[in-house]
């Protein structure tokens, strides 16, 4: 199957999917790269394309249901997510304080203007974030979509500092990416880098997802439910 084919299998849509896969280069070792993957979001989101199939329909009544559920059973009082998108999931969620980071400044926008009413909620872009913490740390459809290694290694750094109690990731955990080479997805087995690069925190539970991928997604995913506790 040809890269442009294996492209449209995956949520990237119409104009931006042809503008960034000419874009795309290729030759390396170690991932795939478009331009960056602060770019692509920023992009996307500037051209009207939302957050992803992750985000609506029964992927997101999913996950509302799974982290609704540990809020309140952990009486979390106050959740900060990195890579917050559109807001679409969390028009589902049940958080009585939140904070939603992301690098897109037109999703930030539209994360204020959909919440403006919701004075529970607030939003920055992530080079705004200045160290605030919350009892939960949430990182949701985000790690596979982090494209460089130097800013994964930021990323999962800033997450696991922000949190008090709790860290959840809903992400793949492998570093096998045949099948999504020179696409916005590459897949990390970020477990070991939890392992190597933190302490004090253990795997509590691991949920796995109610609709597993089997070669479509827009019926199912390959992020499970990955919950780190402070030990």
């Amino acid at each position: 199957m040809s890269i442009k084919k294996r492209m449209q299998g995956i949520p990237v849509v119409g104009d931006l999917m042809r503008r960034v896969y000419r874009k795309i280069r290729t030759g390396r070792q170690s991932g795939p790269v478009i331009p960056n993957s602060k770019d692509y979001w920023e992009k996307r989101y500037a051209s009207g394309i939302d957050s992803g199939v992750g985000s609506y329909g029964i992927f997101a009544e999913f996950k509302a249901k799974i982290l609704n559920a540990f809020v309140a059973k952990n009486n979390v009082k106050s959740v900060i997510e990195f890579g917050c998108g559109d807001g679409s999931q969390l028009e589902l969620a049940a958080y009585p304080i939140y904070l939603g980071l992301d690098v897109s400044s037109t999703v930030i926008e539209i994360c204020r203007k959909k919440f403006t009413s919701d004075n529970t909620k607030s939003f920055q872009q992530i080079h705004e974030y200045a160290g605030a913490t919350a009892e939960l740390a949430l990182s949701l459809d985000v790690i596979y979509h982090v494209l460089e290694d130097k800013v994964f290694d930021e990323y999962m750094r800033s997450l696991f500092a922000a949190a008090s109690r709790f860290v959840i990731v809903y992400s793949s955990d492998t570093n096998d990416n045949v099948g999504f080479e020179d696409t916005h997805v590459r897949h990390r087995q970020f477990s070991d880098w939890i392992s190597t690069n933190t302490s004090g925190w253990k795997l509590k539970t691991q949920i796995p997802n109610q609709y597993p991928y089997k070669g479509d997604y827009k019926t199912g995913t390959f992020a499970d439910f990955y919950v780190y506790e402070q030990s």
